[in-house]
């Protein structure tokens, strides 16, 4: 079977140790978590995780099982692709020894309708948020200047339409 790029939106109890147990079922079961973002949900007390894997049909059915027997997930979906609003953000901290190149990054950035979101005498850190395809595109445009440092949030996403993970 064909290993491939799975999101999975889960709905939680929103209390302390639930990122643990659910990261711990990973562990336990040697899947590899590729992303994992968690915050408030719509609702009070409800948090909503979205975890990106890269499985194949089997292993995803297994991860999908193995979270539903979690006492603190409430709600697991695996959202289409195409049928989802998928972002990422990444800030960049990238080296700018001259105004040649400073130029030269600022125009990658508007490019990638991006923000300049501090300046220093040699660095520029960038804000750039889109599906992770443009973000990874970004850093392969941006990586022959010199990339001091990275920090990438991890995908998170949504149903589009009338279609929601809610319980």
């Amino acid at each position: 079977m064909e290993r491939q790029t799975h999101i999975i939106s889960a709905l939680v109890e929103h209390k302390p140790g639930v990122l643990y147990s659910v990261s711990n079922m990973f562990r336990r079961r040697a899947f590899n978590i590729e992303s994992i973002t968690v915050g408030p949900a719509e609702q009070k007390d409800i948090a909503r995780m979205t975890i990106v894997v890269n499985a194949d049909e089997r292993i995803l059915e297994q991860v999908v099982k193995q979270l539903n027997k979690l006492i603190d997930v409430i709600k697991v979906s695996v959202l289409d692709p195409a049928a989802s609003v998928v972002r990422e953000m990444v800030l960049v901290k990238i080296h700018t020894p001259n105004s040649n190149v400073r130029s030269d990054v600022i125009n990658y950035v508007n490019v990638f309708r991006g923000r300049v979101v501090d300046i220093a005498p040699d660095s520029l850190i960038v804000e750039i948020t889109g599906d992770p395809d443009k973000i990874n595109a970004f850093i392969d445009l941006v990586r022959n200047f010199g990339i001091k440092e990275l920090a990438r949030t991890g995908v998170t996403a949504l149903s589009r339409g009338l279609k929601s993970v809610r319980i």
